[in-house]
């Protein structure tokens, strides 16, 4: 017999921000570990006239385990987002 498989309807959102990429996993990790909340964070880098950065991206969609409504994820994307600002400077 197959496994039942759950589906939701995709809504990715993408969070990217520059900083160090330690310290933003740090902080999402412990947001995720407050909130039950699962990211994905990547490395980035910022390439610009005249310089460069380092940075991150942080992925959030809808889990089908613990479904959500777009706004649902856009408003915990944005709560992310502060936290990242604010422990990132």
């Amino acid at each position: 017999m197959l496994p039942h498989i759950v589906t939701a309807p995709s809504w990715p959102v993408s969070i990217h921000i520059a900083g160090d990429y330690a310290e933003a996993r740090r902080i999402c990790q412990d947001y995720c570990d407050k909130n039950g909340l699962c990211v994905t964070v990547l490395p980035v880098d910022y390439i610009y006239t005249n310089g460069n950065e380092p940075g991150v991206r942080i992925g959030l969609i809808n889990y089908p385990r613990f479904p959500k409504t777009p706004k649902e994820i856009e408003e915990i994307a944005f709560k992310v987002a502060m936290s990242l600002k604010n422990g990132l400077g």
